[in-house]
């Protein structure tokens, strides 16, 4: 099972939040996920973001790869760049 670390859509319409999850490659944007790793509100001055470190390496070292924007907001949540692998697509 391919395992991936990406956003979750949530809010509103034209008021989006997103969650940081891990997930089955194979399942939808915005359906089923295993676990809840953070949280990023783009329309917050400053943008809020919130990556609970320890679960993401956890992920990470067990063979989770991040999507693009998973990948960058993992290092701006404060995950060494040398830790996280490339991206999935």
């Amino acid at each position: 099972m391919a395992v991936h670390i990406r956003l979750r859509r949530q809010g509103k319409t034209k008021a989006p939040t997103y969650r940081l999850v891990v997930a089955d490659s194979r399942a939808p944007r915005d359906g089923r996920f295993i676990e809840n790793i953070g949280h990023y509100d783009p329309r917050r001055e400053p943008a809020e973001l919130v990556v609970h470190l320890e679960r993401a390496r956890h992920w990470i070292k067990v063979g989770a790869k991040p999507t693009a924007t998973a990948r960058s907001l993992l290092i701006k949540g404060g995950v060494p760049e040398g830790e996280v692998p490339p991206v999935a697509r």
